[in-house]
């Protein structure tokens, strides 16, 4: 191979794509060591062959890395896991917002806990298996951008990681789609060339999280009933515990209407759900928590910027302004209302291709433009 070679962290998940990944980086020379992070949601293979962090998938990981002639570890990385991931999730769904906890697994695990192993065990870079670019600018600064694949495309999953870390990833599926990586794990003989990927949350694979919350971690919180109440508060009826619905959804309200009604706000401290017709879903902006800026020096106010409310979110384009503690203000372009801006969500902001950052969104804005107070959850439900 031409150019220089490094000594990688490979993280592996037991997956195609970051076996795959770290294939590659050994193929090309690379000093490769595996690695797969031991989390709470570690045990027996479940019924749901989509469920990753278990016994199954730690082997398939040691497999790939065995095949492919590199080490490999299991580090346990369960209390990281419990308090900086799981934690936030269970309060965001029992505080009536919908946390992004792939987010946070990045932020927290990925680039964060395994990033301080490499300084530990010398290695020079981290690799795993998102489907994005990072580009080091004519500047010397480092960017994340979109990947080849849009369809696989995560850099809204990568919004949060840690600026520092950019420089130091490498990131080999950014150039290839879901199908090339499959091709490339038969042609080095890897064991999980075909195998189901994940999908929804790797510790809730059936994508039941309200019954992940409520009966295997025995969370109490947000199951009371209460009540359902229009924009006026007038009660329409009862709900069976805010934690069962999201913002955006009309199937199993159990009210009879001539018009749906969708969830439009959740208010756990009220213990309501606030429904609505459609139209009233959509919202003129959104302001955010603190943001994390993947750039040397964050665009100025004024700036136009597309913004991703949701994974599966194509993007409305928004004028930006910085606000107090980090925070920021987008206002979407006037004929370009958004439907459910979702507190709990992320944020992600884009330039063309290249992702400038993100956070949480913190609230919505009314029609008025003025910051809702309402807190809500996941849309697309």
């Amino acid at each position: 191979m031409s150019g220089p070679t490094y000594k990688v962290l490979a993280a592996m998940s037991g997956g195609v794509d970051s076996a795959v990944a770290a294939a590659l980086m050994a193929e090309q020379g690379h000093e490769v060591t595996g690695v797969t992070l031991r989390l709470a949601c570690y045990g027996k293979q479940p019924d749901n062959p989509r469920a990753c962090c278990t016994v199954e998938a730690m082997n398939d990981a040691k497999r790939t890395a065995m095949t492919m002639g590199f080490p490999h570890h299991t580090i346990d990385a369960e209390d990281v896991f419990k308090h900086r991931v799981l934690q936030p999730f269970v309060d965001g769904y029992a505080g009536g917002r919908t946390p992004y906890p792939c987010a946070l697994c990045n932020q927290h695990l990925k680039f964060g806990d395994l990033v301080t192993r490499m300084e530990l065990t010398g290695a020079d870079v981290l690799c795993t298996g998102h489907y994005a670019h990072v580009r080091i600018l004519d500047d010397g600064t480092a960017g994340l951008f979109r990947g080849r694949d849009a369809d696989k495309d995560q850099t809204y999953a990568l919004a949060l990681v840690p600026y520092a870390a950019l420089s130091r990833t490498r990131l080999p599926l950014g150039a290839l789609t879901k199908a090339e990586v499959r091709a490339h794990a038969q042609r080095l003989g890897l064991a999980v060339w075909d195998k189901v990927e994940s999908q929804d949350l790797c510790f809730v694979p059936d994508g039941d999280y309200a019954g992940y919350i409520t009966d295997k971690l025995g969370e109490t919180r947000g199951t009371a009933p209460g009540d359902f109440v229009d924009a006026s508060g007038a009660v329409l009826g009862r709900h069976r515990g805010v934690i069962h619905y999201t913002v955006g959804q009309r199937k199993g309200l159990g009210l009879a209407s001539s018009e749906p009604w969708y969830v439009l706000a959740i208010d756990a401290a009220a213990n309501t759900v606030t429904l609505g017709r459609r139209h009233e879903l959509e919202s003129p902006g959104l302001v955010t928590d603190r943001m994390n800026w993947l750039t040397a020096t964050p665009p100025a106010d004024g700036a136009r910027l597309l913004v991703r409310i949701r994974y599966n979110h194509a993007g409305a384009m928004a004028t930006i302004r910085h606000a107090a503690a980090g925070a920021v203000e987008a206002v979407f372009d006037a004929d370009a209302p958004q439907s459910a801006v979702t507190p709990g969500q992320l944020a992600v902001f884009y330039d063309g291709d290249r992702c400038l950052g993100g956070a949480s969104i913190a609230s919505a804005m009314r029609a008025s433009g003025a910051p809702s107070r309402m807190s809500a959850m996941e849309a697309d439900a």
